[in-house]
């Protein structure tokens, strides 16, 4: 189905060839996600991954349900491509032309001498629907960063820095299964809570103070991403009545999400709520974006957005409110846009809560 797609991209554009060069899209065909490397589909619906001595064995292990042709090159990616060219009579080539570096495309126009067509989001779109084995691998990333939660929360005591459970933090995603993180793990405490992506530092928890997690795992290089904010040892009423507000927010933003939903109007089922409570002042980013073989890929939840979810679509939805120099909070779930609906794979306790 995935190689299908790749041809009705080629036909569309009277394409000869695909070739692939980012890692995400890569990976989406062949299985893996080599640091360097090209697969190149043709428009027959066969296909070529081009890999070097450290991919090869990996590569063909991939390509028993892949289908694709492991070849290790023996020149450099760009002049291997212009063999593979003359070879098939090749002449024109569909393109990432919205990740390409400038180099790389300099290299292989130069080597190959093909006319080069962009494809725009043609890949992003069809990687922005699911499909139930994708879902699969984005389900079993969630519950290996939920069960690492579940671990870190008994270790969250005043005292402990920033860096600190962090660290420890990522070891037990690691100790649980996680191939990697999903990106830098945001662990921040009292005032710099109020920083939507803060560093973790030394700062020290207290009695009293927020602790916000923004964390992801990996599997089989699919992402997870989760934020919970938890109080500890106590917390005012403000803190409170604020997290209750942020809680609704995301309520209604996860309700509105739905087939035929406009991303614009899933952002401002939120911002409404906090709109009420003059607080959307403080909500300083989108609702949510694309999870998938990238942290951030396919449609994002802004007011800015003139996009549409549709069923397979898989999105965040995580709206926050920031109090400069004082406290942030901020809750995250991802969902999978359905027949009737959403599906929320994220299922760790929201609710507030006194650690």
């Amino acid at each position: 189905m995935r190689i299908k797609k790749a041809v009705e991209i080629l036909e569309k554009l009277e394409c000869d060839a695909l070739l692939l060069l980012d890692e995400s899209n890569m990976h989406y065909y062949c299985g893996l996600s080599p640091s360097e490397g090209a697969v190149v589909i043709f428009k027959d619906g066969s296909g070529i991954h081009l890999v070097d001595s450290r991919y090869t064995e990996a590569a063909e292990n991939h390509s028993k349900s892949t289908g694709l042709n492991v070849i290790e090159i023996n020149a450099p990616f760009a002049d291997e491509f212009a063999s593979i060219c003359i070879k098939n009579n090749l002449k024109r080539i569909a393109f990432e032309n919205e990740t390409i570096s400038l180099k790389s495309y300099n290299n292989f126009v130069k080597a190959s001498s093909c006319e080069f067509i962009g494809i725009g989001d043609a890949l992003m779109r069809i990687r922005n629907v699911k499909d139930s084995e994708e879902i699969k691998y984005l389900k079993e990333a969630n519950r290996i960063a939920e069960e690492s939660l579940s671990e870190l929360l008994n270790h969250i005591k005043p005292g402990k820095s920033e860096k600190e459970l962090q660290a420890y933090f990522d070891y037990l995603m690691a100790k649980n299964g996680s191939d990697g993180l999903s990106f830098d793990t945001i662990l921040l405490t009292g005032a710099h809570t109020s920083l939507p992506h803060g560093v973790p530092s030394e700062k020290r928890v207290k009695s009293g103070d927020f602790v916000l997690i923004d964390f992801g795992a990996t599997y089989k290089g699919y992402h997870s991403d989760m934020t919970r904010t938890f109080a500890v040892g106590s917390a005012s009423d403000e803190m409170e009545e604020m997290y209750e507000l942020v809680l609704q927010a995301q309520i209604a933003g996860i309700e509105a999400l739905k087939p035929g939903a406009r991303c614009a109007d899933v952002y401002k089922a939120s911002y409404d709520v906090l709109n009420e409570k003059n607080m959307a002042g403080y909500f300083r980013h989108g609702l949510g974006h694309g999870v998938g073989l990238e942290i951030h890929e396919g449609f994002s939840a802004s007011p800015r957005s003139v996009d549409t979810y549709e069923i397979g679509n898989v999105t965040s939805i995580e709206p926050g409110i920031y109090l400069p120099d004082k406290f942030g909070i901020r809750i995250e779930d991802v969902c999978i846009v359905t027949e009737n609906g959403n599906e929320n794979i994220s299922t760790f306790n929201k609710e507030f809560t006194i650690l």
